[in-house]
């Protein structure tokens, strides 16, 4: 009777593992997402992102945003500015190659949802949160969010003069997502 009931509570278990993962909504991110940057007197975009997104507004606790983009793919409209921020004073590609996001958890707030979780950039790993918006139509998904990130709380301190890009940067997210 003992292994019977190890069986049938094994078996229950499995199944219900199996259901969690079912109700998961894996997506994938779509080509037209944009990633802008801001500062004093610096702008520009990242393009290259990839990685896995799976989240549903229902099931929070198993949402998850492993995701990464290249840092070489920065563009300010000027490629006199792109080389210098590629170089080793600023992002030094050649050393880290791309900016990571590992959440940790996500929370539902009053404006939409919330993802703490933490963000490798230029060798520096520090936890931030993210504010966002989702929306969701036929199949297919909007992530909007926005946060500011500190280039000396990551070490990038640029040359001589570099202060008069500023330290902080407002980065804005829309990222069009379909379900895998």
């Amino acid at each position: 009777m003992k292994i019977h009931s190890y069986l049938t509570l094994l078996s229950i278990s499995i199944l219900a593992s199996a259901f969690a993962v079912v109700m998961t909504t894996s997506w994938n991110i779509s080509n037209d997402y944009t990633i802008k940057f801001s500062g004093t007197s610096a702008e520009g975009t990242f393009k290259g992102l990839e990685g896995t997104v799976i989240f549903d507004p229902e099931n929070l606790s198993a949402a998850n945003m492993d995701v990464e983009v290249a840092t070489n793919t920065i563009s300010t409209g000027n490629n006199t500015k792109d080389k210098h921020a590629r170089g080793s004073s600023w992002f030094d590609v050649e050393k880290y190659p791309s900016i990571k996001f590992k959440s940790s958890s996500f929370s539902k707030s009053v404006s939409g949802y919330e993802v703490i979780g933490n963000l490798t950039m230029h060798g520096v790993t520090k936890e931030i949160k993210i504010p966002f918006t989702f929306s969701e139509t036929n199949g297919t998904g909007l992530f909007e969010g926005e946060f500011t990130v500190s280039r000396d709380a990551y070490g990038i301190e640029g040359p001589f003069l570099a202060f008069t890009v500023g330290d902080e940067f407002k980065v804005n997210l829309r990222v069009p997502v379909e379900r895998n």
